[in-house]
């Protein structure tokens, strides 16, 4: 608390801010930090709520020992075997009725990512299994089995599309990884698996479950380097940094970002364009105008050089570097920028990334709400809504949510009443329902 410069009611309040992202209702006051330094502790639901408010405070990470609610330190509670701990995640991961826990999880701002020196050619060596052998076609089925997974997502929303990665993962994969096979056969397998473990993660980042995301993330970094495989490497970095942007943790963006752009010295011109377009938008958010603008001009230089066509998930396109654009405008303070960058990410942004297009319509409508254009602000919230019913997806409800509430104070205007009116069919479970009803009284 003294690093942190925080007194009893400060620490209490931001325990209780980052409680409401595990939906507990906190209501911890100066008494209770002062029962904590008397030695009493947090409840078990409770005390991973008050280390990551410490983690986020002080940008590091914070065990119980170090916060003093432990008298000793303990071992970590996850595997340290890497196929293991796929197993353990991906197992939960297709339980209902456990899946509950595994997503209840705190994004963590300091969480410890390995470094590629550390991971590396070092996987080790498992028993074989002596009746399974596997070869080239093994490999090529899980590439299409990810590419096709992806397509779905891109199409449908990670909700929809999460289950059955993570029942492949458990029940072809990880055989598939403790198999026979050649040298180059098994790093071969290890970066397709690297390749579907990012995607999961991505997948969880489109369900809101950021936890379980840099679970996956994590396990796809071990994979990546036990396969030698740079690319998918710098990918999911560059993929934790996009999550870590999003959620308004521009420092740790950075941080990511940076990681996969000293971790890639020979990255192709399409990779250099995302990591420097990925940099631009986290040195935007931190406030570094200087070097936002440098970054995004680095990224235009690389993507005029990139090849025509990138991996089937994790690419980069004009498409994207207008998006960064757009986010890097919006951040500075260039609100018309922004506006123009994103409208033209949205006209050459490949049909097929059914999602994106919806989320990017979204924030579109939401600028130019701000910017006083209300008429052009509905109908864009139209061109969501036809895309809005067929996505299942966190992040796509999040945006549907956040028109809700823009809209309030205009309910009124019959502009915003029509789009209301669609909106209430499409609002679903009873509470995004009552939103609705709320938002036009």
């Amino acid at each position: 608390m003294t690093e942190a410069a925080w007194g009893n009611g400060e620490l209490a309040r931001a325990v209780n801010r980052t409680g409401t992202e595990t939906g507990q209702r906190l209501k911890y006051d100066a008494s209770a930090v002062s029962h904590w330094l008397g030695g009493t502790s947090p409840s078990a639901k409770a005390l991973p709520v008050v280390l990551e408010t410490l983690a986020r405070r002080l940008k590091r990470p914070i065990t119980a020992f170090e916060a003093g609610f432990r008298e000793m330190p303990t071992p970590a509670d996850q595997s340290t075997d890497t196929v293991s701990g796929l197993v353990d995640l991906g197992s939960l991961d297709m339980d209902p009725s456990r899946r509950g826990v595994l997503t209840a999880g705190l994004y963590s701002v300091a969480l410890t990512i390995p470094g590629w020196p550390d991971v590396v050619g070092r996987f080790a060596r498992l028993r074989t299994d002596p009746h399974l052998r596997i070869g080239v076609a093994e490999v090529q089925a899980v590439v299409a089995m990810t590419e096709r997974i992806s397509d779905l997502d891109d199409q449908f929303g990670g909700r929809m599309a999460r289950p059955m990665a993570a029942s492949f993962l458990v029940n072809t994969i990880v055989p598939y990884l403790r198999a026979d096979a050649s040298e180059n056969v098994r790093k071969a397998m290890l970066s397709a698996a690297a390749d579907h473990c990012y995607l999961t993660g991505y997948m969880a980042v489109d369900e809101r479950h950021d936890s379980l995301a840099q679970r996956y993330y994590t396990k796809a970094l071990e994979l990546a380097g036990h396969a030698d495989d740079h690319l998918t490497y710098c990918t999911t970095l560059r993929g934790m940094s996009v999550q870590a942007v999003d959620l308004g943790h521009g420092s740790a963006a950075l941080r990511l970002a940076e990681a996969a752009s000293s971790a890639s010295p020979q990255a192709g011109p399409r990779m250099r364009a995302f990591l420097a377009g990925q940099q631009a938008h986290a040195l935007a958010q931190t406030g570094d105008r200087a070097g936002a603008l440098h970054h995004l001009r680095t990224a235009e230089v690389a993507m005029e050089q990139a090849e025509s066509k990138g991996k089937a998930f994790g690419s980069y396109d004009p498409a994207t570097l207008s998006y960064h654009i757009a986010q890097v405008s919006y951040e500075l303070g260039d609100r018309e920028g922004a506006i123009r960058a994103l409208r033209h990410s949205a006209t050459i942004r490949p049909a097929v990334y059914r999602r994106g297009r919806m989320r990017h319509r979204s924030m579109l409508a939401e600028w130019q709400l701000e910017a006083g254009r209300l008429e052009e602000a509905v109908q864009n919230w139209h061109l969501a809504l036809d895309d809005y019913p067929t996505i299942q997806s966190g992040r796509a409800d999040d945006r549907f949510r956040s028109m809700l509430s823009a809209t309030r104070p205009h309910r009124r205007n019959p502009h915003v009443r029509g789009l209301l009116d669609r909106a209430r069919p499409m609002a679903g479970g009873q509470g995004r329902a009552r939103t609705v009803r709320e938002a036009m009284t």
